[in-house]
């Protein structure tokens, strides 16, 4: 195998893409701070416990977190697939603030499998999470967030779609048979797989209740009316009627917005959300290109349990969707050691411009610049001149 190959669903990222994606964090943490979210950046790698709080550690998040022995203290750490759960620690054990807390971060994470053929194992995760305000202006204030922040970033015409996992959790926990085989109907159901099931149900002993209503969420998509389809179809068990309340509120509180409703879509979250969830489709993504919503109580596996909303989206895949990166205009400059030529590129670069000199008997390959101008010596003087 040759050295340069990379292991699969990993890729490198080029000088122009990877200049749009710096300049989109930079330009989307401004944005951040501008509605009050203070810059957290916890580390890399964790140990395992902290990383996957319990009601994680049988979830999909951790089957997607690569683990390692740590050399220093023999303990099982975990390398974060999802930041989320780290800044829930920082505001329970490290803050521990009485009031409202925001706050955003930015960093890499590393997926052990990648979510879909199409996806990529290692992201730039960017996101923003308020704490300690259990209302829904905590919930518009973010979903307001995540829709100016693709905006921001280039992306039109954005679809908002919202979920509730409590719907799903209703059904199963008035099931037996059904609470062991979550995972496997939450798949089923997010796929909108029919046939995939009945066949779970006729070797697994769920109820025909139960399955009438799976099959039932596979067809609840669409507008508000959804929710009075639910309330009509759906079994009336615990849980099931504050869920759809809980959504109705939502939906009332945001009379500004278009959205669509699908009660089947489970991949909205890593399965630690609690309350209404969101996510954001733009044409030119295969899948959700935001999600997010109400994990309350995350926070208590810290210590310290707290209502909570926010969202996350993947830098990179953000960026990928969008039109190929412009290229910077740049000037050329000759290699020298006049003193009036450093200072003109020096007040040049000074001023925001991108002076390229040109190394001794070398050329330049260059993806990121459009060279258009150069500085010659003519008529006694350095002038920065227009190329032809």
């Amino acid at each position: 195998m040759s050295n340069w190959l990379l292991p699969e669903n990993l890729a490198d990222i080029l000088p122009a893409e990877a200049r749009r994606i710096e300049e989109m964090r930079r330009r989307l943490l401004d944005l951040f701070r501008t509605y009050g979210f203070e810059l957290v950046a916890p580390p890399l790698v964790e140990y395992l416990s902290s990383l996957l709080p319990e009601s994680a550690m049988v979830s999909d998040l951790n089957l997607r977190t690569c683990k390692l022995v740590d050399q220093l203290s023999g303990r099982t750490l975990g390398v974060r697939a999802d930041m989320t759960p780290q800044v829930a620690r920082i505001d329970a054990h490290l803050l521990n603030r009485e009031g409202v807390a925001r706050l955003c971060y930015c960093g890499s994470v590393l997926h052990a499998r990648p979510r879909g053929l199409l996806s990529d194992r290692e992201q730039l995760q960017i996101g923003a999470e308020i704490y300690g305000h259990e209302g829904v202006e905590a919930d518009i204030e973010i979903i307001q967030l995540a829709l100016e922040s693709i905006e921001h970033a280039g992306v039109t015409g954005a679809m908002l779609d919202l979920n509730h996992p409590g719907v799903f959790h209703a059904i199963v926990q008035a099931d037996p048979a059904l609470v062991p085989l979550s995972d496997e109907a939450g798949n089923l159901l997010a796929a909108k797989d029919a046939a995939g099931l009945k066949e779970l149900a006729a070797r697994s002993g769920i109820s025909a209740t139960s399955l009438d209503a799976l099959l039932a969420l596979t067809g609840l998509y669409g507008q508000s009316e959804v929710l009075l389809r639910a309330r009509d179809t759906l079994p009336d068990v615990p849980g099931m009627r504050a869920a759809l309340d809980e959504l109705e509120v939502l939906i009332q509180a945001l009379p500004a917005y278009e959205f669509t409703i699908d009660l089947a879509d489970m991949g909205s979250s890593f399965g630690y959300h609690s309350g209404a969830t969101f996510s954001i489709y733009a044409q030119g993504w295969h899948d959700a290109l935001v999600k997010g919503g109400r994990y309350d109580g995350l926070g208590a596996a810290y210590g310290r349990s707290r209502p909570a909303t926010g969202f996350s989206f993947d830098l990179r895949k953000l960026s990928s969707g969008l039109a190929s990166a412009a290229r910077t205009r740049a000037i050329r400059a000759p290699w020298g050691r006049d003193p009036e030529l450093v200072r003109i590129v020096r007040e040049l670069r000074r001023a925001g411009e991108v002076v390229i000199q040109v190394l001794p008997g070398q050329s330049h390959s260059l993806d990121e610049f459009d060279v258009d101008r150069e500085i010659q010596h003519r008529d006694g003087a350095w002038q920065v001149l227009p190329l032809a």
